[in-house]
């Protein structure tokens, strides 16, 4: 590590990672901590660069959440709170709602079980649909039977991303990108901890990293012994051509699979007007991998030789080689969509953008479905807080300030 020879800048409360996570917790306890001194560090040059700028702009209404789960409670919270924000701040949104479609019989009993858990969280007026009620709402998908989940809608969480950048910017809160966190180091007592970045040298009372991809490695550094390891799945998309976008109003999700909390590809119109479908969800050869071919060594590595990555593989490996085939195969991708919307071919859709999910996996190859922090003494750790967490982000930053204490 180079030599660092800057002056210490002192703060209360340091945050590290500008995503949409990050930058709800400053605000939040900037509004509830009025003088406090607390910065916010990204690495990057920009905000939400990562996965809150490369998702699929999806509100989820917390239908598929174990109840009492960390997601289910955070989501169902966190969508009211997000709506009042947009509502607040003028940034548009559509409550258009989602059709979840089982598309054979075999799948009626997992599409029932959403049902229930739909309602255990509290969702109201979920409609259980028929052949022909799915066909009202979505004159092209095809299915046994359905779901309508009225509380589903779509957003640009790089918009919300961008305004509470600006109140974090008025509220006195203090946003240092180009900055890496590469460093932390903590005294005795933990009364003080000084960060270190590729920059500069910082001192801050309390620690909070929502730092996404890399949420392992930075939380390692205080944590030697965390027994999770973060997995990069790349989720890649097509768009339907313009000429074709009224094979889909609104959105229309599968069954997902019970054994992953993936959600499986899916038809998502954005708040932009465009169609998507996708993601699939691929092994990645790099964390910030977003093209099929990039690669790092390092992340590679850091992968393939932790022991649950090797429990992983072992338990899903026919999975895995079919998301690789179809990453590759276009005609396999349009035919999972064909399950859905028969009509849609090859010649419907074409590439479209990319993100890579950061899935924490546990020594046994478990792939972790709840949002995940760790603790110690005066830093936390956020690190799991896949999808619902842009709806949720609000809701998590309040419960993060909670344990923050002056």
């Amino acid at each position: 590590m180079k030599k660092i020879s800057y002056n210490y800048k002192t703060f209360d409360i340091i945050i590290a990672g500008a995503g949409i996570v990050g930058l709800s917790t400053c605000y939040t306890l900037l509004k509830k901590y009025k003088g406090l001194k607390i910065a916010l560090i990204e690495k990057e040059n920009g905000v939400s660069l990562h996965q809150t700028g490369n998702n699929s702009g999806v509100i989820h209404s917390g239908i598929y959440y174990k109840p009492g789960s960390l997601k289910a409670k955070n989501c169902r919270k966190g969508y009211k709170m997000l709506l009042e924000f947009c509502n607040e701040y003028e940034i548009p949104y559509d409550i258009c709602g989602k059709v979840i479609i089982a598309c054979s019989e075999s799948e009626i009993e997992s599409l029932q079980k959403i049902y229930e858990r739909g309602n255990q969280n509290g969702l109201e007026n979920l409609k259980i649909l028929n052949r022909e009620e799915i066909k009202t709402i979505e004159p092209n998908a095809n299915g046994v039977k359905g779901i309508f989940v009225p509380q589903t809608g779509i957003i640009d969480f790089k918009e919300v991303a961008h305004k509470i950048c600006e109140l974090i910017t008025d509220l006195n809160g203090k946003i240092i990108l180009g900055e890496e966190l590469i460093d932390i180091k903590s005294t005795s007592t933990n009364s003080e901890i000084t960060i270190i970045t590729n920059k500069n040298i910082y001192k801050s009372k309390y620690l909070i990293t929502c730092t996404g991809l890399y949420s392992d490695r930075i939380a390692r550094i205080t944590n030697p012994e965390l027994k999770i390891k973060i997995i990069p799945f790349r989720g890649e998309y097509y768009l339907i051509k313009k000429e074709f976008k009224n094979l889909v109003n609104n959105l229309i999700y599968p069954v997902p699979d019970p054994r992953f909390p993936f959600l499986g590809v899916h038809f998502t119109r954005t708040i932009k007007g465009d169609r998507e479908v996708g993601p699939n969800a691929v092994f990645a050869f790099k964390r910030e991998g977003y093209e099929k071919y990039d690669f790092s060594v390092k992340d590679l590595l850091d992968s393939v030789f932790w022991k649950g990555f090797y429990n992983m593989t072992k338990k899903y490996w026919k999975i895995g080689v079919w998301e690789f085939y179809r990453s590759f195969s276009k005609d396999a991708f349009v035919k999972s969509l064909q399950r859905l919307v028969p009509k849609i071919t090859s010649e419907c859709i074409i590439p479209g953008p990319a993100g890579v999910r950061a899935q924490a996996v546990d020594a046994e190859g478990n792939l972790i479905d709840d949002f995940l922090f760790v603790e110690n003494k005066n830093i936390l750790h956020v690190c799991n807080a896949p999808s619902p967490a842009a709806t949720s982000c609000l809701s998590i930053a309040e419960t993060i300030s909670e344990k923050i204490l002056f």
